[in-house]
């Protein structure tokens, strides 16, 4: 690593969980695909459809998991209740029911990284405080890492379960900023959600780097800098230190904690 490269770095760097290090779309529709082809309730549909179909469901009903007003496990009975009818079945609680718990079981085995994810972290790792910043339960967050050999590398772990309010919500930043002992100029964030990573760090003064990995039209062209892959460490860090550049340390690394 070319030396004084450590100086470029941001002191905390905040990191989006799902679709930014854990590959949550792959997996999904991977896990969407094994119960189409093993039921027939949802067969009425391509799995283009199915996909697009429980992408808004999820939209739709995962506001109320993260305010505490719906399970997880009532959430997703719903949803594939609902995701069936789409593709013209009519089906019981239980067969709802029964729906999930085999989506469940194929998202927990298709799960992986997002390619690159690792030599990114690793690269990181010892040089800046890493702080994942995700909307969800502690421990799916916790476990999902744990399962992809990535917790080693992650100095603070904040859902927001635990605070209380998802990203976009300032307080969630700012809790992630206190554990990490960083100012927001100190940080910058990097997530592929532009309303909840780019709009809700800069709601508090933190700089972001957008994870455009899907190709998305960019809101802001010029303004606000895109990643689209993971595969080259070194240009994603390139991107961040250039978001922060000129910014004054003013903390040591190291100093992170984990929840």
């Amino acid at each position: 690593m070319p030396r004084g490269s450590i100086d470029r770095l941001p002191a905390v760097v905040l990191l989006d969980l799902d679709d930014t290090l854990f590959d949550h779309s792959y997996t999904a529709r991977a896990a969407l695909d094994a119960v189409r082809r093993d039921t027939g309730a949802l067969s009425g549909k391509s799995l283009n459809r199915i996909w697009e179909e429980y992408l808004r469901l999820l939209d739709a009903i995962h506001p109320d998991v993260l305010a505490g007003r719906v399970s997880v496990e009532d959430s997703r009975r719903e949803r594939f209740r609902r995701l069936a009818a789409y593709c013209g079945a009519d089906i019981s609680p239980a067969q709802a029911h029964d729906l999930s718990q085999l989506y469940r079981s194929a998202y927990q085995r298709e799960r992986r990284a997002v390619p690159g994810a690792r030599a990114f972290l690793e690269r990181l790792h010892g040089r800046t405080v890493v702080a994942v910043v995700s909307n969800n339960q502690l421990r799916e967050q916790d476990e999902k890492l744990a399962y992809l050999g990535l917790r080693g590398l992650i100095d603070v772990l904040v859902v927001s379960e635990e605070v209380g309010v998802p990203k976009p919500d300032p307080r969630i930043f700012e809790v992630a900023l206190e554990r990490a002992g960083a100012a927001p100029a100190e940080a910058v964030m990097f997530g592929d959600s532009w309303k909840a990573d780019v709009l809700g760090a800069r709601s508090v003064g933190v700089r972001a780097v957008w994870f455009n990995r899907f190709r998305l039209p960019n809101p802001e062209p010029g303004v606000v800098r895109e990643v689209r892959s993971l595969r080259d460490p070194a240009r994603v860090e390139r991107a961040l230190s250039e978001t922060t550049a000129g910014v004054r340390r003013t903390r040591r690394f190291g100093a992170g904690r984990a929840p």
